[in-house]
């Protein structure tokens, strides 16, 4: 009886028990399944929150940066040089790009492909007369011109281009084996004066790095990156004003008694044909070939550049190896003519009534809105131009000279043109990161003053 009592109790006891602590295990289980659902829900508020705002988080950081480093330019005005007759240059930015030799593109090391160093020890220049559908291109010059400045048909024509008409304009694009054209230097008081000595040392250039600056507007900086070879068969020649030699003078830069200043020959031009000073400067920029009748090749740098690159290495990289006449930089950032007239309206390069008279002219000469001539960008930069002197490069560097003239000095408008007229294959448009690598680009120092006259 005891016995069975005690099993009574014990089942009786242990079946309470059970139920209790199931109830207690069930209200533990109900509690944490409660609190984990309150915490998928704050996570969930919180992603919905980031997805909303992340904009804002990103951007906090950037603009507190910014306001930075705007404050302290703001305390430190001296490091940007003012002059009252020029453009605010930053210093740092002005020395930061000069004398670089690495490549400025991170594309497969840079865009421009040179000879290995001790290749471009032993390069020369091609022996052979080049092909040319053009064999022989005379210049027009004036029998009697002594009343011809200032009595011009059209444009700034004036003693030293000679008044070219219409008509002469129209039958200059008509390529025959002669052609006979306007070229500037068309009479003896035309101006563009040089000396007999500098005349003498420019004949002797058979492959010529030429600049200019006219008005004091840039100054001048060293070539570097040549071969030793390429020193004794290369001629660096800038040519000056009045203006710019006293600029330079005042900066110090004074030129030695053989004529030099570094590697560059300086040559000072005398009576400078034209008021506007961008007019000026295209006349060693495409005329190359009239300043240095014994070149064979020629490479033009705009004056607000560097030239960092051997030059017979460029002459293999963007001729030889291309089968180029001409290699010239296109342009960045369009590559249509009218688009171009659109955006030197908009930045005050030229007026509006300028560019329409020129833009109009090429519509009546039926010039189309291409993009791309012979599958490549026609619309180019030109800072900087590399050829070879022959008779089809010389003409159309004539034909765009008389462009600029007639129209406006923007020769970016004029050059897709004359190539278009004269079809002229062979033409190596190369991109701006080629550029980029062929020269240190400076801008502007200061604005460049115009003739008094």
């Amino acid at each position: 009886m005891s016995s069975s009592k005690f099993n009574s109790i014990s089942i009786s006891v242990s079946d309470d028990e059970e139920d209790e602590l199931a109830g207690k295990m069930r209200v533990r289980v109900r509690r944490k399944r409660k609190k984990l659902g309150f915490q998928v829900k704050k996570s969930e508020c919180l992603r919905r929150l980031f997805i909303k705002w992340w904009a804002v988080l990103i951007f906090l950081p950037a603009i507190g940066l910014l306001l930075f480093e705007a404050s302290r330019l703001a305390r430190k005005p001296s490091e940007i040089s003012v002059n009252r007759d020029s453009i605010v240059v930053p210093e740092k930015q002005v020395n930061g790009n000069l004398n670089r030799l690495d490549p400025t593109t991170r594309m497969f090391n840079g865009c421009l492909k040179l000879l290995p160093p001790e290749a471009l020890e032993h390069l020369d220049i091609p022996n052979g007369e080049p092909h040319s559908s053009v064999k022989r291109v005379i210049y027009k010059e004036a029998a009697d011109s002594s009343n011809l400045r200032g009595n011009t048909e059209t444009g700034r024509f004036n003693s030293f281009t000679g008044s070219q008409t219409l008509y002469e304009r129209e039958q200059s694009f008509k390529v025959n084996e002669t052609a006979v054209v306007h070229c500037g230097f068309y009479s003896d008081n035309g101006g563009f004066k040089i000396s007999d000595d500098d005349k003498a040392y420019m004949q002797t250039c058979k492959v010529v790095v030429s600049t200019c600056t006219f008005g004091g507007g840039d100054d001048l900086y060293q070539p570097i990156g040549m071969s030793e070879a390429s020193l004794g068969k290369v001629c660096y020649v800038a040519l000056w004003d009045d203006i710019t030699l006293a600029t330079q003078e005042a900066d110090g830069k004074r030129i030695g008694e053989d004529r030099m200043i570094g590697k560059w020959r300086i040559v000072v031009v005398r009576d400078l044909p034209f008021s506007d000073q961008r007019l000026n400067g295209k006349i060693p920029k495409m005329l190359s070939h009239r300043l240095f009748p014994q070149a064979r090749y020629s490479i033009w740098v705009d004056s607000k550049s560097q030239f960092r690159r051997d030059p017979l290495g460029v002459l293999e990289a963007l001729l030889w190896r291309t089968n180029s006449v001409l290699a010239i930089s296109e342009h960045g950032a369009r590559s249509s003519v009218y688009d171009e007239g659109k955006a030197v309206v908009k930045k005050h390069k030229a007026t509006p009534e300028e560019v329409e008279v020129q833009l109009a002219q090429y519509r009546r000469d039926g010039f189309p809105d291409d993009k791309r001539f012979n599958g490549k960008k026609a619309l180019s930069e030109a800072s900087v131009i590399v050829r070879e002197n022959m008779p089809l490069t010389n003409l159309l560097m004539c034909l765009w000279f008389n462009e600029v003239v007639r129209f406006t000095s923007r020769d970016q408008l004029s050059f897709p043109y004359v190539l278009r007229r004269l079809n002229v294959k062979h033409i190596n448009m190369f991109p701006v990161c080629t550029r980029k690598d062929l020269v240190n680009s400076m801008g502007h120092i200061r604005k460049a003053k115009p003739l008094s006259s």
